[in-house]
């Protein structure tokens, strides 16, 4: 007897079902670029995921699928933060092969410190796969999701 595959065994991307909201990626209307790339382990861009951002206080969120190169992109300012904490934004990759999304921190480059007690905690080598760097009056935070660049992913 074979049983039927349940949702947790079947894996998408079925991400343009979620994508229908108009600006999805607009988390402000007047705030700067925020784009990257999402990698796999091999280094190859992943044109298949998706990008989806919240606000730490989850006032605001936005969702951007990657394109054919895995370029994603969203409009964003500082967002209001729990006190004691440095202004970042909550990212969760979507991709391919995952069963569970993962979690990750966006610091801006001018507020990630020892302050934040999450950036403190983590060895300084990991600590700049949450930073953005800024780019062309831009933000730029590339997402890679395994090997040697790996960006760091929290429990949630």
């Amino acid at each position: 007897m074979t049983l039927p595959r349940t949702p947790s065994q079947t894996v998408g991307p079925f991400y343009s079902i979620g994508l229908c909201r108009r600006p999805e990626n607009e988390l402000a209307a007047d705030g700067v670029e925020l784009h990257g790339t999402l990698y796999d382990g091999a280094g190859e861009p992943i044109f298949d995921g998706l990008i989806e951002l919240w606000d730490p206080v989850g006032r605001r969120w936005g969702r951007s699928g990657t394109d054919g190169d895995g370029r994603f992109s969203f409009v964003v300012t500082k967002p209001d933060v729990p006190e004691g904490q440095a202004p970042h934004l909550h990212a969760f990759v979507f991709a391919r092969g995952l069963l569970r999304h993962q979690l990750t921190r966006i610091y801006f480059p001018d507020e990630a410190n020892d302050d934040d007690p999450v950036f403190a905690s983590l060895p300084a080598d990991a600590r700049s796969s949450l930073v953005a760097s800024e780019e062309d009056g831009a933000l730029r935070f590339d997402v890679h999701m395994q090997g040697e660049r790996a960006t760091v992913f929290f429990a949630h």
